[in-house]
């Protein structure tokens, strides 16, 4: 694949490494320098575009990227409420688009776990429901777009919870997340079932940003010569 990056911060240039070792080309980089190159000409011979901006860019990058008719695999978070607006373009388009909170193979399994908990804990309703998210100072959105999947992921299970709140809280129909910065955090995130009596938690945490990047490039060779809008359940046919 001849590869577009959008965004080349410290996930730009990870892709773009296992990119390579992959044996893919990198066509086109845009960054904060160059935005004007993002454009049909430039687009020309690019197979696949992959956005990793900020919330604030990616929803018209992504838009933009489809009426070139680009595939665009894209990570990043904090837009979630704009996405049904970009999957509908996408439909009307007949582009191809993937957008996952994380790419990680691990926590892709750690979403199926905190399904398959959430889903036999309704039966105990004791216990009470907290999330936990660490990641690195530079991250700008809170809580993190990995953080917010697993609490739908948990209220969709619950009819007692109705909503999420990035704060704890000790209101029982509200699951609460609670969000810390700290240098050098790639990501740390546990959800946790407490009562009286014990505790259940379950904690994935990931030691380097490469995980993402393969997870990135994968989501990539996988959808490059599909149409519509795709899962990273479906790149790594985990079922929950």
């Amino acid at each position: 694949m001849n590869i577009a990056l959008i965004g080349y911060g410290k996930m730009g240039k990870a892709i773009e490494q296992i990119a390579l070792q992959r044996k893919h080309t990198i066509g086109l980089v845009i960054n904060m320098h160059n935005q004007n190159d993002r454009n049909a000409e430039k687009l020309q011979s690019i197979d696949l575009a992959i956005e990793f901006t900020n919330p604030e860019a990616a929803p018209q990058n992504v838009k933009q990227l489809l009426s070139f008719n680009i595939p665009v695999v894209c990570g990043s978070t904090g837009w979630q409420n704009e996405l049904p607006v970009i999957e509908q373009f996408c439909k009307e388009k007949n582009g191809s688009l993937i957008v996952s909170s994380n790419f990680s193979l691990g926590v892709n399994l750690f979403f199926a776990l905190n399904t398959y908990l959430a889903k036999m804990m309704d039966n105990f309703k004791d216990y009470q429901i907290s999330l936990e998210e660490i990641h690195h100072t530079q991250k700008k959105d809170a809580p993190s777009g990995t953080a917010i999947s697993l609490a739908q992921q948990i209220l969709q299970q619950r009819n007692d919870k109705t909503n999420w709140v990035n704060h704890p809280t000790n209101n029982n129909n509200e699951l609460g997340i609670t969000s810390k910065r700290i240098d050098e955090v790639f990501g740390i995130h546990t959800v946790n079932y407490k009562n009286d009596i014990d505790e259940i938690e379950i904690t994935h945490t990931a030691f380097h940003r490469m995980g993402f990047a393969l997870g990135v490039i994968l989501a990539a060779e996988y959808i490059v010569d599909k149409k519509g809008i795709h899962t990273m359940q479906e790149v790594l046919n985990i079922s929950f």
